[in-house]
């Protein structure tokens, strides 16, 4: 049987911060269109794996390939070009442009998709963006800035998108708004990597995880599994 390719390989990766090391060995692979969810408590490294992966900072070991290409020595907007987007804890739009200009800026079909987002397909999947569509950034509540950050990465049409904490701090309905994009998200065949402390509902659209604590996995499977052994749940994610 061929093996199935895979479109991201992280292979023994060690990462820090000058002397401070967090990651220790980390391996973690995704395939195309298959979604995996980052999972952890805080400060176990989740944020720091992200960083390495786009190269906003550079591992002190291991390798980073995606789609083929080892990227581990690249720097982040040569990442970006090869089709990674991130959707950054703290959404941090720019807060002197419109809604509108946000997508303009960033719209590019990096990975030359059929059907391409553009602003105005993006404006039907969040309809609260178009009803703001010349707000500025700053102008905007917490849950649309953390929608337009989601459509910010899409309008780039990666091949691969990472959310990091896409739904915290956010209202509950602004919260399901985010869930029900997602969930369009994986209709769709996108590959994703989500990092998110709901795990509920991650495992709902998810089809794998890996579980680190202090910078090492400790756990990985599929969804039907991690919701079927709560004392992983207990041990290691804190609920």
């Amino acid at each position: 049987m061929t093996p199935t390719p895979q479109l991201l390989r992280v292979q023994a990766v060690h990462a820090g911060y000058g002397r401070t090391p967090v990651l220790f060995g980390v391996d973690l692979q995704l395939g195309p269109g298959e979604i995996v969810g980052l999972l952890g408590r805080n400060g176990m490294g989740k944020t720091t794996l992200v960083r390495s992966v786009m190269g906003l900072i550079a591992p002190s070991a291991g390798a980073i390939e995606f789609s083929g290409a080892s990227i581990a020595a690249w720097p982040a907007h040569r990442v970006a070009r090869l089709g990674l987007a991130l959707v950054p804890e703290g959404r941090q739009v720019f807060g002197n442009l419109s809604v509108e200009e946000h997508l303009s800026a960033f719209e590019r079909n990096a990975a030359d998709a059929k059907n391409p987002w553009t602003p105005l397909r993006l404006f039907e999947l969040f309809p609260r963006l178009a009803q703001r569509r010349d707000h500025l950034g700053g102008q905007l509540s917490g849950g649309e800035q953390q929608m337009l950050a989601i459509a910010r990465a899409l309008v780039t049409n990666p091949r691969l998108l990472i959310l990091d904490e896409a739904t915290e701090g956010l209202a509950p309905l602004v919260r399901e708004e985010i869930w029900r994009v997602l969930g369009t998200l994986r209709e769709a065949g996108h590959a994703m990597l989500v990092i998110d402390k709901y795990v509920k509902r991650l495992i709902a659209i998810a089809d794998r995880h890996v579980i680190l604590e202090k910078g090492r996995v400790v756990w990985s499977g599929s969804s039907a599994a991690l919701d079927a052994d709560r004392g992983v749940w207990a041990r290691h994610l804190g609920i």
